[in-house]
């Protein structure tokens, strides 16, 4: 009789482990534009990094070091690191995960969903052109925007020209 049973209890240990799987998987806010507009125009005391990028983007795989040091660096002071994936299509949550766990990444992680990119990426920035990476640099006074790839000198030195300004 246990023989008999032995397959139906592997089938429920194994649905069991997936579904405690799936409770400890990291879940990422997703956002249509107009819910993700608050997130590029906080008027507090922080200064916010907030980068576009892709898991499927060499120059955006390639910099995600430096944005990691930054947010290392500064995660005691004023300064908050936002990284948006433009990533889309199936198993989203998922790639960008695995993508975080990889990448050690331990900034916040968003995504950013809404097709209609003509219709807000000037209202990120006038200067975009909607290329990736891109990162936006602001605090309650000041703003800048760079449509480019960093190291970690030259991000933390933009970090620097807007925290003091």
């Amino acid at each position: 009789m246990l023989a008999k049973l032995k397959p139906l209890i592997l089938f429920f240990l194994i649905i069991i482990l997936g579904s405690v799987s799936d409770v400890y998987a990291q879940q990422y806010s997703v956002y249509n534009f107009d819910e993700f507009s608050s997130l590029i125009h906080k008027k507090n005391d922080t200064t916010y990094v907030v980068n576009f990028w892709a898991t499927w983007c060499r120059p955006c795989v390639k910099e995600m070091p430096a944005f990691n040091e930054l947010n290392e660096k500064y995660k005691d002071q004023k300064v908050k690191v936002i990284l948006v994936s433009l990533d889309f299509g199936k198993n989203l949550q998922t790639r960008i995960e695995r993508f975080a766990e990889i990448h050690e990444v331990k900034s916040t992680i968003v995504i950013l969903d809404d097709p209609d990119s003509n219709s807000w990426i000037n209202k990120v920035s006038d200067d975009w052109s909607g290329a990736i990476p891109a990162t936006l640099i602001y605090n309650k006074t000041h703003r800048a925007f760079y449509e480019q790839s960093f190291t970690y000198a030259e991000l933390e030195q933009a970090l620097k020209q807007i925290q003091n300004k």
